[in-house]
């Protein structure tokens, strides 16, 4: 039978041949005809291995739908594949299965537009199934072929349609949970490790299995994960204390709620599994404020699942419960203590957080709520928020060095902090003094020492350390007492100290008190009130020099220096670095670079002379 129509189908196809061959010059050739079209549904029927899926649409009434004018791309299940479906869930055959879930679950292998296997890409692409109306998502995987929900493989790619293209796969696509995404997109696998750590007292996977209740998920990627697991110091997931591990995932879920990225309002507060509460953040992109007081990113949103929401974060967010157990940084110190509220909220402001939350040892002078609330009095500031950002970040960082330095480390003299002098953005110096317990700038006092922290240590003042001028170190020095009592002489017409503190920069060549007493032996007086106001003004001014942060690196030998009088002194560095005055007397320069605010100090062993 096969053979004679064969043979029938090449009498024809020879008869058009030799009718078309036939026809004269200015005919025109008849064109063969055309099939129609066939719809992704005609397709099916044509497949045999496609039958159930068929009866499936037809119990749905989705036949008009996958036969209408839109673009489909359906994956499509075969004959087995129904089988195995309706015998892990206990169905005699699709009569059973109620037609609302059937519907869902045939939605479910549906996604608009026509996706060839080469537009198919790692990822989640929204099906046409839906919970409360939102689309319930699909994850596809090509790492290797292309997976669905890590439960469905593609067998036969690009089977087209006039409306579509059909993707046979392997295994039916049920309706996905929480748990599915979490399980099939390895950016989770971190977390679902967590998740299905044994000794932990929740049951994760069941719980976020259930139907029930709607959930709402913020999902740290495995970045995030292993960016927590080094700030704790531990080495892998393993070693994170279960009591830990348990309170930080119960932060992570909100119960009764499916909570889609347009349901988020800035500023609202919500309720965790855990308790606590986070807080949303919509500026500059939506996040979720911990107990930290930092922002987490919000990176992917809407993974929709039959009940929830998962959204994914850039960072494991932390409960107050959590970050009493764990062992802090300093940031983490400052944050969980209530004494220290106004420096955290300085921190945050000045975006230093992150600073003190990172593997960099710093030694932190830390200033209480008390030292806070008298700095911004005396500074008319009526709250944190008006004090300019830039000056608050050089402020803080003036409690901060780098370094590891308990109290049994300091030694009277200079340290620098992280504060910069704006013009050459060298480090600023604090000048920690021990003669009587240990106090920073003449201003403030350590009241407790060594409170240990993962990334440092950290000791508690009484008041905030002020930026400070060339006149702080000159007075808090003792040093240079007599230096002191030379520019704050009553009779001067120069009011040093105001012009030595205004916003300069200034470069300050200071005489020790020996450098004062060798000059008075030398002029043959007994104490500064023997030397003439006009001649101890211009020796002063021949000290400084104005608008100009000299660092030693900057000196060059035989360097004409301009000083405030208008008098030039010389620089020799072959026998120093040395000072040349007017009067061809040398003094050497002992110590340099100490770095004010408004200015830098050079430590010199005799007064020069104009």
């Amino acid at each position: 039978m096969k053979l004679i129509k064969k043979f029938s189908y090449l009498m024809i196809l020879f008869a058009l041949v030799f009718s078309i061959s036939s026809c004269g010059d200015d005919e025109e050739p008849t064109n063969p005809p055309v099939d129609d079209p066939k719809t992704i549904v005609d397709l099916a029927l044509e497949t045999d291995d496609l039958s159930s899926l068929v009866a499936a649409l037809e119990k749905a009434d989705l036949v008009n739908t996958l036969n209408g004018n839109g673009e489909f791309t359906v994956f499509a299940p075969t004959n087995d594949a129904f089988a195995a479906f309706l015998s892990a869930n206990g169905f005699a055959s699709l009569d059973d299965v109620p037609t609302s879930t059937l519907t869902q679950v045939l939605l479910n292998h549906v996604v608009s537009g026509t996706k060839k296997s080469t537009d198919l890409s790692t990822g989640y692409e929204a099906t046409l199934a839906t919970r409360e109306d939102a689309p319930i998502n699909m994850y596809i995987n090509t790492a290797s072929g292309v997976t669905i929900n890590n439960m469905s493989n593609v067998t036969a790619a690009d089977v087209e349609g006039s409306n579509g293209v059909v993707h046979i796969v392997d295994a039916v696509i049920g309706l996905p949970n929480i748990v599915t995404f979490a399980t099939a997109d390895n950016t989770f696998s971190s977390l679902v490790a967590a998740l299905t750590r044994g000794d932990l007292g929740p049951d994760y996977v069941s719980i976020l299995s259930d139907d029930t209740v709607p959930y709402t998920v913020f999902a740290p990627t495995n970045a995030a994960f292993d960016a927590l697991i080094a700030s704790l110091g531990f080495s892998s997931l393993a070693d994170v204390p279960a009591d830990v591990l348990t309170v930080v995932l119960n932060y992570h879920v909100v119960p009764g709620a499916n909570v889609r990225s347009a349901d988020l309002v800035d500023g609202q507060s919500v309720e965790t599994f855990q308790g606590e509460n986070i807080t949303i953040d919509l500026n500059g992109g939506a996040g979720i404020i911990d107990a930290t007081g930092m922002k987490t990113n919000i990176v992917s949103v809407d993974v929709q699942a039959t009940n929830g929401v998962i959204h994914a974060i850039d960072k494991v967010i932390l409960p107050q419960e959590a970050l009493d157990i764990i062992n802090p940084t300093i940031a983490g110190v400052v944050v969980r203590d209530p004494n220290f509220s106004n420096l955290r909220d300085a921190l945050i402001k000045a975006e230093l957080v992150d600073v003190l939350n990172g593997d960099t040892e710093f030694t932190v002078f830390a200033p209480t709520n008390d030292a806070f609330a008298a700095f911004l009095s005396a500074n008319g500031f009526a709250s944190l928020d008006e004090v300019p950002t830039d000056v608050l970040t050089q402020v803080l960082l003036n409690h901060v060095v780098t370094g590891v330095a308990q109290s049994g480390d300091l030694t009277t003299g200079y340290i620098k902090t992280n504060a910069q002098e704006s013009t050459t953005e060298n480090f600023i110096d604090m000048y920690v003094d021990l003669s009587n317990g240990v106090t920073l700038n003449g201003q403030s006092n350590v009241t407790a020492a060594d409170v240990s922290a993962r990334n440092g240590v950290i000791h508690v003042v009484d008041a905030v350390i002020g930026l400070p001028s060339v006149v702080t170190f000159a007075t808090t020095n003792e040093a240079f007492t007599t230096l002191v009592a030379a520019l704050t002489r009553g009779d001067h017409s120069t009011d040093f100290v105001a012009a030595l503190s205004a916003t300069g920069p200034f470069t300050v060549f200071a005489p020790t008190n020996d450098a004062f007493g060798a000059l008075l032996q030398e002029l043959g007086a007994n104490e500064l009130g023997d030397i003439d106001i006009n001649t101890l003004d211009a020796v002063l001014k021949y000290h400084v020099v104005a608008g100009a942060n000299v660092l030693s690196t900057m000196l060059t030998d035989d360097m004409d220096v301009a000083t405030l009088g208008g008098a030039n002194f010389r620089i020799d560095l072959d026998n120093g670095p040395e000072i040349i005055d007017n009067n061809d007397r040398r003094s050497s320069i002992m110590v340099t670079d100490v770095q004010a605010a408004n200015g830098v100090i050079h430590v010199i062993d005799t007064v020069i002379l104009p």
